[in-house]
């Protein structure tokens, strides 16, 4: 087994000291890619999860990878009372077989203006 953890230079920049992609190879091929959580800027949960996703997306692109291959995702909201909105987002970027999925209030995320929280695990298929 491989692993290679990394922050792609095609993919927006981590925001502090973490690596946002950790790539473990599969004897046999393919990969699982765990990604960090992600956050975005914008004025609410929308704004800040389409940013999210755009960042989920180049990220996974990056390692051969597309939003249909994301596994489970994990969601940390700082008031549910958005769920709608980003139920909303979510069903544009994740169009294939929903993957697994926990969702979570928390009282609030690192940086104060976040309002959720996204972290992914892909797998990659073998060439």
């Amino acid at each position: 087994m491989r692993i290679t953890i990394d922050n792609p230079a095609s993919a927006p920049r981590p925001l502090g000291p973490y690596s946002q992609v950790a790539r473990v190879e599969l004897d046999g091929g393919g990969a699982l890619l765990y990604l960090s959580g992600q956050i975005a800027e914008g004025d609410g949960v929308a704004a800040q999860s389409r940013g999210i996703f755009e960042t989920l997306s180049a990220l996974l692109e990056a390692h051969g990878a597309t939003l249909d291959d994301v596994i489970n995702i994990r969601t940390f909201m700082t008031d549910l009372d958005g769920l709608p909105e980003y139920a909303a987002v979510r069903a544009r970027f994740l169009t294939a077989t929903p993957p697994t999925s926990t969702t979570v209030e928390v009282p609030r995320l690192f940086r104060p203006q976040a309002l959720i929280e996204i972290d992914v695990v892909a797998a990659v298929p073998a060439p």
